[in-house]
């Protein structure tokens, strides 16, 4: 069985035709990080909604992040910690110390916190994606001590990918919770 999901969006969060739309449609013990301000994220507003949802959780949990959100989830991580959150699944990481990748008004975000994850973590990265380059997305996954996955040309992982419920995702997250489970 899959243990409770916490699906955290990026920015302008997950549309209909995103992935994490299908998945929370999908697994019936999914939940989603809802933010009051989806287009002009501040890091702080974000930290504390994140650590709200993360604290009502008692039962164990993997984070499902996109984007923005695996940032945010390296800043909770980097001050807090929930013995329930027994994975995380980071998709497509937004390399906001970048000027090249990501606009100016995400700058707070950076610097993306780079020590290990104290559980077991996985980065997916592609070779096209206009938000982070794929050495910097292996490079984030090693300091993080993440597996890393290159799903080739799938762009941002995102709704102009076209996913639907990502198939080629779920087993990556059967993958996760098999590592976890041993």
């Amino acid at each position: 069985m899959i243990p409770h999901l916490l699906i955290i969006p990026g920015l302008g969060d997950s549309g209909e035709k995103h992935w994490q739309s299908f998945w929370l449609q999908k697994f019936p013990n999914s939940t989603k990080v809802i933010q009051d301000n989806w287009e002009e994220p501040q890091l702080n507003d974000w930290l504390t909604r994140l650590d709200e949802n993360i604290q009502k959780i008692n039962e164990p949990t993997i984070l499902v992040a996109h984007s923005l959100a695996v940032s945010l989830v390296m800043h909770w991580v980097s001050k807090n910690n929930n013995p329930n959150i027994i994975g995380a699944l980071l998709v497509a990481p937004a390399d906001v110390n970048s000027p090249k990748h990501t606009p100016d008004f995400l700058r707070h975000f950076s610097p993306i916190p780079t020590q290990t994850i104290p559980f077991p973590s996985v980065v997916i990265g592609t070779e096209n994606d206009t938000y982070i380059s794929l050495e910097r997305a292996e490079e984030l996954a090693s300091y993080w001590g993440s597996d890393f996955i290159n799903i080739g040309q799938k762009g941002h992982i995102n709704s102009d990918s076209n996913l639907e419920y990502w198939e080629e995702g779920q087993e990556f997250l059967q993958q996760l919770l098999s590592k976890i489970n041993n």
